[in-house]
């Protein structure tokens, strides 16, 4: 079991910020890997390790997140920041708490991972076709953001809650739409995953009340020392990737790996 959430672990590291879903990825591998009999402990692990996954950027960006050194223009930006983030989040804090079980209960399936990828695949590629024609962004910072824009990014993070689409994917989508460019979209995404990992893993223990047994709480532990080191690792590739690239490769990856879970799908369907 412990092997199992290593595995998971690595996976949730390596996908929590690449614009190709973490979540859905985890969902497939359980397909092959069954962490545990026992559905709502998976699920709880699911969530509770994306939170690892996120400290990792408390620990990047710790310069830019801290308000309580620096210059006082330094400072007064970062408190800006943290109530952006606070604004960003709140859609997603209101739709998460009306429609969490029912999403759960009736969207938590490989086929709606695979359809979500190849969505969001071609949307990623084809706003970078649109975007490879621009020479200039409006906001090239995560400072420059207006408050309404910050808003307006996380109604898009809201469309993340169907598994497969990727909370990043959405936000760095909705982001770009609105004027941002590749660097400042995919900042504000990862600064926009702190409460909103939080909050979920909060709920998550809320509802299963601290219940888990000595084991699972080790497998948790594993699988959250284990994201947070990958992601860690990835964050700092993504970042120098985008200075030199954009999102086409993972809307491609995305598509790709949708169509291979719809054919395992049909084929199993026949057996």
């Amino acid at each position: 079991m412990l092997l199992k959430a290593l595995i998971i672990g690595i996976v949730e590291g390596i996908t929590e910020f690449l614009p190709i879903s973490s979540t859905g990825h985890m969902i497939l591998v359980d397909e092959f890997i069954k962490l545990s009999t026992d559905k709502s402990f998976t699920n709880a692990f699911e969530v509770i390790i994306q939170l690892g996954a996120i400290f990792s950027v408390v620990l990047f960006f710790w310069k830019d997140l801290w308000p309580f050194a620096g210059t006082a223009e330094h400072k007064s930006q970062t408190w800006q920041l943290w109530l952006k983030v606070i604004v960003g989040v709140l859609p997603a804090v209101v739709l998460g708490l009306l429609f969490d079980d029912v999403i759960e209960k009736h969207l938590f399936n490989s086929k709606v991972v695979a359809i979500t990828l190849i969505f969001y695949g071609v949307i990623l590629i084809v706003l970078e076709r649109f975007n490879a024609k621009k020479t200039r962004f409006k906001i090239n910072s995560v400072s420059a953001i207006p408050f309404g824009i910050a808003i307006a990014i996380g109604v898009f993070q809201c469309l993340a809650m169907v598994p497969g689409t990727s909370r990043s994917a959405a936000t760095i989508i909705g982001a770009m739409l609105l004027g941002l460019s590749r660097g400042a979209a995919a900042e504000f995404s990862f600064f926009l995953a702190i409460p909103t990992m939080a909050g979920a893993t909060a709920l998550t223990l809320y509802k299963n009340g601290f219940t888990f047994d000595a084991q699972q709480w080790m497998v948790i532990a594993v699988g959250f020392v284990t994201s947070f080191l990958v992601a860690y690792a990835v964050i700092k590739f993504l970042m120098n990737f985008i200075r030199r690239h954009d999102f086409s490769l993972f809307g491609y990856y995305r598509i790709v790996l949708g169509i291979i879970v719809l054919i395992l799908l049909w084929t199993n369907s026949l057996s």
